[in-house]
């Protein structure tokens, strides 16, 4: 019987994750990417650190060591995704298109969002349930300020100069319409699918409802001219 070497070679898993753990700014990369995995899969009270750490490829102690706790971690997959759309908002440019063009790429850019990070539907669904606890506690997050709100307001100015938007529309109760008639379409889809009898998550279904919620928004901000 031939004796077994005690030094044998690392898996290749262990040594990558040997690196991360010595890389502080990978290590909690990963484990971000993980927890909002984890988090929008389970929500945070069916949510485990060891999976959170094994998806990650790290030590679970790195978990505690960088964020304190679960609660640390999940605040932190919060916030990182809230993080995310505001830097694509912001990469928004439209000030050079007419007002209503601008408006219709604003209420595109809402639905394809949410059509593209269900991660973030998921995760607002387990907060609301919550009372958006955790969004209280985060000052990062109460200093996230959306620029897709003053985007709203002043494409509704301009629309409303040219006379192609009605004057009584504010920009936070447009963008909880907007986000409503899009973000219900996404967080229901599957009991949606079931009581109609269609897959509402085929593409044709959603280039069909896209263009619907774009008509909706714009037909809605039209000047009535029956008005006097």
């Amino acid at each position: 019987m031939t004796a077994t070497s005690s030094t044998s070679p690392k898996s290749p898993a262990r040594t990558v994750a040997t690196k991360r753990e010595r890389d502080p700014v990978a290590a909690k990369q990963a484990l971000i990417a993980a927890a909002v995995a984890e988090f929008a899969s389970k929500g945070f009270a069916g949510a485990r650190v060891d999976e959170i750490a094994a998806a990650a490829g790290v030590n679970k102690q790195l978990v505690y060591h960088y964020f304190d706790s679960k609660q640390g971690l999940y605040l932190v997959a919060l916030e990182s995704v809230y993080a995310e759309i505001r830097e694509k908002e912001q990469k928004l440019t439209l000030n050079e298109l007419e007002p209503l063009e601008a408006m219709k790429q604003l209420v595109a850019f809402s639905f394809d969002y949410l059509a593209e990070h269900p991660e973030f539907i998921a995760l607002l669904a387990d907060e609301n349930r919550s009372h958006g606890a955790n969004l209280h506690e985060s000052e990062r997050l109460q200093k996230m300020h959306s620029p897709f709100i003053e985007m709203l307001e002043a494409t509704l100015e301009r629309g409303v100069a040219a006379g192609v938007f009605r004057p009584d529309f504010d920009a936070i109760n447009l963008y909880i319409s907007i986000a409503g008639i899009s973000y219900f379409f996404f967080s229901n889809n599957h009991t949606l699918s079931a009581i109609f009898g269609k897959a509402l998550d085929a593409r044709g279904a959603l280039l069909q409802r896209r263009r619907h919620v774009i008509e909706f928004a714009i037909n809605a901000l039209r000047p009535d001219k029956d008005v006097a």
